[in-house]
């Protein structure tokens, strides 16, 4: 403090030529990389640094302009140190520093989060996922601190408790059979079977003879008795993945185990009773399937009695940093490579990829590091080749197309990635003198 306020009383007029802008500019430039943030007298975010967003999980764009969560909350009485615990993260030391008006009345604050003493960072970044210590951030293997998903764990919860079926909608990837394994889990069918298949996997013959089972003489190769799954399951949860695939024939089929609770056999003569609760889940509208004439109306208001959405993961970009660190500590346990810190290039490359593939793409990504790395930290240069190449929103920026602030702080960033942090190839990326991008990457305090 006394370095402090001998620079601002012997430095003011140095300080005065500067314009204030600029001059934060560069300050927050130095803090990007540490676990450093800024919330007004409101509690509302204003600034979140990318060390923020590797410690958390959450990103610039996810927390900016919104309220803080209640542990990153600076307010007047708040002590300058404490020893917090962040959820999935283990104690951190987080000092702040109030801000006040020239009237001196608070206006907000800064906060910066440090290990605690005895954890060295190598003990402390692998720490930030580990299953065993996210508490209600994994909900029966679904691992989440989005506020989306926490809807549709309430209505896994509620949906558990009953036998009605449910359908289960969300795109590839986005784990709608780990829905339907929690709601068979939370049920009181959870000690019977659990059984599921893909509809779009099989041909037509072979789909109806591993549902419902052949006797002996069905068909060529049918050289004896076969139980389907829906016997294999009774007393359980049958789940029906891709059902929009299900060949029209066999949708009948499907009704008659619905409503009747049972079905005859391919090839039999005599009808098979069951008990099977039936989760279905579709990447599909089966409303547009059924205006299509591709799916049986009756059916579908059968099948979506619960209608369950999982949003993608882009959507509840919160989780890309959790999930990326548990993916981290199940490989890292197999003993062949550990990583401890995932590179700030790489990361801010990871949390701002659109995920198409969701989860089950993200998992193969890391997989991938972890295959043509080595040593303790993930780089950029380790991630697939998609993740390196030029982005769509960089080409719109090159082409003199207007762009909002945010897309062209989106196009700034994305070249500096590609040009691993090199002013003049990513000017050329964008078509801008060097200037001209410096001038922007302040703007925007990139």
């Amino acid at each position: 403090m006394k370095q402090t306020t001998s620079f601002l009383n012997n430095h003011a007029h140095w300080l005065a030529q500067f314009d204030n802008h600029h001059f934060l500019s560069n300050l927050l430039d130095l803090f990007v990389f540490a676990n450093f943030y800024i919330v007004d007298k409101n509690q509302k975010i204003l600034y979140w640094s990318l060390g923020m967003e590797s410690l958390t999980g959450l990103s610039h764009q996810t927390v900016i302009d919104n309220p803080c969560l209640p542990e990153y909350r600076i307010t007047p009485n708040l002590p300058k140190a404490q020893s917090i615990q962040l959820p999935s993260i283990n104690a951190v030391n987080k000092v702040i520093h109030i801000l006040q008006d020239k009237d001196g009345v608070f206006a907000g604050g800064l906060g910066l989060l440090l290990p605690c003493p005895e954890q060295t960072p190598s003990e402390y970044l692998p720490k930030i996922a580990k299953p065993l210590s996210l508490g209600s951030q994994n909900f029966h293997g679904i691992l989440s601190r989005s506020p989306a998903m926490q809807d549709v764990f309430h209505l896994i919860q509620n949906a558990a408790e009953t036998a009605v079926t449910v359908l289960v909608r969300g795109e590839s990837g986005t784990g709608k059979e780990l829905v339907a394994k929690a709601i068979h889990d939370l049920s009181i069918r959870k000690n019977a079977p659990f059984l599921a298949i893909n509809c779009a996997a099989l041909s037509s013959n072979l789909l109806e003879s591993e549902l419902f089972g052949h006797v002996r003489g069905a068909f060529t190769g049918a050289i004896k008795d076969h139980s389907g799954l829906f016997q294999r399951a009774h007393g359980g949860t049958l789940f029906l993945d891709e059902v929009a695939e299900l060949p029209l024939e066999l949708q009948a089929k499907l009704l008659r185990v619905i409503q009747e609770r049972n079905y005859i056999p391919v090839g039999g003569d005599r009808s098979v009773s069951v008990d099977v609760r039936i989760i279905a889940a579709t990447h599909r509208s089966l409303r547009e399937e059924v205006k299509n004439g591709r799916f049986r109306e009756d059916l579908m208001y059968r099948l979506r009695v619960v209608p369950i959405f999982l949003p993608p993961l882009r959507e509840r970009r919160e989780d890309i940093g959790l999930l990326i660190w548990h993916f981290i500590h199940q490989h890292n346990a197999a003993n062949f490579r550990k990583i401890e810190k995932i590179e700030p290039l790489a990361m801010r490359t990871l949390l701002d990829y659109p995920w198409l593939g969701n989860v089950r793409e993200l998992q193969n990504v890391v997989e991938y590091a972890f295959a043509v790395g080595r040593g303790t930290t993930l780089r950029l240069t380790e991630l697939p080749p998609e993740f390196r190449e030029p982005r769509a929103i960089v080409q719109t920026a090159k082409s003199n197309t207007t762009l909002s602030a945010e897309q062209e702080a989106t196009a700034i960033r994305q070249a500096l990635e590609q040009s691993n942090g090199k002013v003049t190839p990513a000017a050329q990326l964008l078509g801008m003198s060097r200037a001209t991008f410096w001038r922007k990457r302040k703007l925007y305090a990139l």
